[in-house]
């Protein structure tokens, strides 16, 4: 097999994207630490929640939903269920899942943080490109994510623990 090396003109634009991403991430985990006191993951659990009906998911749809590892989720709402943002419901229709459920604390919580971390996204990504650019930034992360998706599906990982099925719905 060849290997099909990046041209330079790929590895400026492959380079960029690490950069842009892991200062991104950084930058708006400060933003939800400092305002919050909870890092990336935990506010898009609470987001998430917050945005479903009644505000509970079945975990493994929340996993789905945040492209996380089951036991990756299961840690942040653990921690999120101990502050008592979130508690865990048993699902009625199989004792195999389990719900998250948004708490009215963690509503607040959610309510006071979701401001300043809009506002962190806003200057760190969006004040910084035209309109046309937004679309552009939409349109190659939704091909980029739906070609790694499909390639998944492809090779057989498509099992993978978030898109495990049961027949609980909240």
């Amino acid at each position: 097999m060849t290997t099909r090396w990046l041209s330079p003109e790929e590895q400026r634009a492959w380079r960029a994207y690490i950069a842009a991403s892991r200062l991104l991430e950084d930058a708006i985990d400060r933003q939800l630490q400092q305002e919050g006191g909870m890092p990336h993951l935990f506010y898009t659990v609470l987001a998430n929640l917050s945005e479903a009906p009644d505000r509970r998911l079945r975990m493994t749809d929340l996993a789905e939903t945040l492209k996380i590892t089951r036991s990756r989720l299961t840690y942040a709402v653990t921690r999120l269920e101990r502050d008592g943002l979130v508690r865990r419901e048993d699902c009625r229709r199989d004792k195999r899942s389990s719900l998250a459920v948004l708490t009215d604390e963690g509503m607040a919580v959610l309510e006071r943080t979701a401001p300043g971390h809009v506002e962190a996204v806003r200057a760190s990504v969006f004040d910084r490109l035209t309109p046309e650019q937004v679309g552009q930034l939409e349109e190659i992360c939704t091909g980029i994510a739906r070609g790694l998706l499909g390639d998944a599906e492809e090779s057989g990982a498509g099992d993978v623990p978030w898109r495990r099925r049961s027949p609980c719905s909240p």
